[in-house]
């Protein structure tokens, strides 16, 4: 389960995994908004000393290709590879930031997050909200930085400048840009900026889109470039059609722009000790029946999986699979989302797709069978992990909550507990009304996990109004919110009357419930059962309607149903009734 960070925490990477080649993923959106999600190198000084080190779209890796720019991968608005072990000594500091492109503001932001992948799972995360924010136009979302070891920080620090500013204030010089000469008709082409998904330099181009022309004369093919963070490899030697005929379905010409051809004498580099890859999103599965251009002789395919001859990384599916990678070097990953063949696991480091076939070798399908009961982080201070379970945020808001004693099931963080008296007119009233609550107060910074007897919870936020629920059916509320017992009139029945507890004020209760309950308005006269009823909104009248009788109840043979509560009240209002009676 991934860690849960909170703006201002810390903690060493060693103790997240033991894992050194990371991907590290942005999730920040907003309505008309754009954004330019770059990472800053920093020295000791935490300046900007070499500008190699600043990964933005225009430069999306370092020199040593410790640091990587990969766009988006699995729901994340940009995302990075970090290979610790690779960092230069004098980079102390790596700064994962986001800025607005354009007019804009972070107030005005969803929810979004940055998180913490290794070995394709997930390990850290930290939330956050426009709501943090007002006017800034970036802000400094998490720190990697050396101290002894390599440790994590959510920072979440807003900055008023844009892209530019955050550049200078980090030391950094802002260069104007100039135009690129075109390049000459068959010469090789300059650099350019990559286009939407910006894949990094190296990847070829996908099978389909114009190739670079055929030399006149035969010569010896140049070798591979080196592999792309999980990427496939790119077109082989192996299967290339005769020399001077351009390949099938590629026009001869120059190459496109954006895209440079392998440069010869480049060095291959085999496995890295530890690949680290985005998590796949789910159901992005291959059209079956690709087939490879004609001319291209695909390799016998190995039972259950096809080495070398999935598409280019972020190939859209129904192009044509690009031919092997020469002998000797690594066979190509599955492009993110290709579900795992059975009987293949997948390469160590590569994220296990969700809700594919299981891979992996100790324990196959672990992963794949628990991902659905994964913590569902969010910003907010109420969140229902299930319908049974619910996690409150003490660290939002600031206020103290309420429980019934004995329903923490776990929590992180640094929280006390404490016991919440009634006072002794309390006690009184609650004896007598039968409406007590034995409760406990949760208080500090972290996150606690409520739950009781299986029952369904279903957290009622109130904004001034109020609302009535009987004490036995409240598992916990804000300390903010004011709550007092009311009385029930009624005539005919022993008692004389019943009681409820009224919430009222601004914060949340959470009530829980045996079944799925439903809601019904009470516009129209409604009666329900006193022992099934959950709550009402509190300006609901309600009466009792007793069918209490001395003849009926002398002979058998009644119905049993001799108390309910009459509801009626303007349109609004509501009642609340459970499937069960208590």
């Amino acid at each position: 389960m991934a860690r849960e960070f909170q703006r201002g925490h810390k903690a060493r990477i060693s103790d997240l995994t033991a894992g050194r080649d990371l991907y590290v993923g942005v999730q920040i959106a907003g309505p008309g908004l754009s954004f330019d999600i770059s990472c800053f190198g920093l020295d000791a000084n935490e300046r900007l000393s070499d500008d190699r080190y600043f990964i933005f779209f225009n430069q999306p890796k370092s020199p040593e290709e410790a640091i990587q720019q990969l766009g988006p991968q699995a729901g994340d608005t940009d995302s990075f590879r970090v290979t610790l072990d690779s960092v230069p000594a004098a980079i102390q500091k790596l700064s994962f930031t986001a800025t607005i492109d354009g007019a804009g503001q972070m107030s005005q932001v969803g929810p979004g997050y940055l998180r913490i992948v290794a070995g394709g799972e997930e390990v850290a995360r930290y939330s956050f909200t426009g709501s943090e924010f007002s006017t800034e136009r970036a802000v400094m979302l998490g720190d990697f930085y050396l101290k002894d070891v390599w440790r994590f920080a959510a920072v979440g620090q807003g900055f008023d400048g844009g892209l530019e500013a955050l550049l200078k204030n980090f030391g950094g010089e802002v260069a104007e840009e100039e135009p690129a000469p075109a390049p000459a008709q068959g010469a090789t082409p300059g650099f350019a900026p990559p286009g939407q998904a910006a894949p990094a330099p190296g990847f070829a181009p996908p099978a389909g889109a114009p190739a670079p022309s055929a030399p006149p004369a035969p010569a010896p093919p140049a070798p591979q470039p080196a592999p792309a963070f999980g990427a496939p490899q790119g077109t082989a030697p192996q299967g290339t059609p005769p020399q001077g005929t351009p390949p099938p379905g590629t026009p001869q010409g120059t190459p496109p722009q954006g895209v440079q051809p392998p440069a010869p004498g480049t060095p291959q580099m085999h496995g890295a000790p530890t690949i680290a890859a985005p998590i796949a999103p789910p159901g992005q599965v291959p059209p079956p029946g690709q087939v490879p251009p004609p001319g291209q002789v695909p390799p016998p395919p190995p039972p259950g999986q096809f080495p070398g001859q999935q598409p280019p990384f972020g190939q859209q599916p129904g192009q044509a699979p690009p031919p092997p990678a020469p002998y000797g070097q690594p066979p190509a990953q599955p492009y993110p989302g290709q579900p795992g063949q059975p009987g293949q696991p997948a390469p160590y480091g590569q994220p296990q797709p969700m809700g594919g076939v299981p891979q992996g070798g100790g324990a196959p399908g672990l992963q794949a069978a628990l991902s659905k009961y994964r913590e569902a982080p969010t910003g907010q201070r109420w969140t229902p992990q299930n319908p049974r379970l619910m996690r409150v945020d003490l660290g939002v808001g600031g206020q103290p909550v309420l429980a019934r004693q004995g329903t923490m099931v776990l929590y992180q963080g640094k929280v006390d507990f404490s016991y919440k008296g009634a006072g002794f007119r309390g006690r009184i009233v609650g004896n007598a009304t039968g409406q007590e609550m034995q409760l406990m107060r949760c208080t500090g910074q972290g996150q606690v996990f409520l739950a009781e007897n299986a029952a369904e919870l279903h957290p009622i936020e109130l904004q001034g109004d109020a609302i009535c629920v009987s004490a036995e059916n409240v598992l916990a509320f804000d300390e903010s919110l004011h709550h007092e017992v009311r009385r029930i009139e009624g005539h005919g029945i022993p008692g004389g009357a019943l009681f409820t507890m009224q919430f009222q004020g601004t914060g949340t209760v959470v009530v829980k419930t045996e079944g799925t309950p439903v809601v019904l308005p009470v516009t129209p006269t409604t009666f329900a059962d006193s022992n099934a009823i959950v709550a009402w909104s509190a300006g609901a009248q309600v009466i009792i309607s007793s069918q209490v009788r001395l003849r009926r109840s002398a002979y058998p043979g009644h119905s049993g149903e001799t108390v309910n509560l009459q509801f009626r009240g303007a349109p609004g209002n509501f009642i609340v009734v459970q499937p069960y009676e208590v």
